[in-house]
C-alpha cells in the first residue's frame, strides 16, 4: 500500500494545503492545514517525499515551503 492511501489529507479538500499567500488569513488556513498534518499517520512519508523531490508549494507533512527551505539549508550546513 503507498503512503498517500493511508494520508489524513486524502479526506481533505486539496486547496486546504495551497494557500495564496504568506499573511492575513492564509496563516489560518496553514494552521488549519498543520492540523491535518499532525494527526496523520504517515505525516514522516509524506515529509520525507516533500524534502526528497523539493516540492516548492504547499504544506507537506506538516511543513510550510518556508519552513521546508530552511531545513534544507540547515542541513546543508
Amino acid at each position: 500500500m503507498n503512503w498517500r492511501e493511508m494520508a489524513a489529507c486524502r479526506l481533505e479538500d486539496p486547496e486546504l494545503f495551497f494557500p495564496v499567500s504568506d499573511d492575513g488569513l492564509s496563516l489560518l488556513q496553514v494552521e488549519r492545514a498543520k492540523q491535518v498534518c499532525h494527526r496523520c499517520p504517515v505525516l514522516r512519508e509524506c515529509r520525507r517525499w516533500a524534502l526528497r523531490y523539493g516540492e516548492t508549494d504547499g504544506v507537506w507533512g506538516g511543513l510550510t515551503p518556508g519552513q521546508r527551505r530552511a531545513l534544507v539549508q540547515a542541513h546543508r550546513i
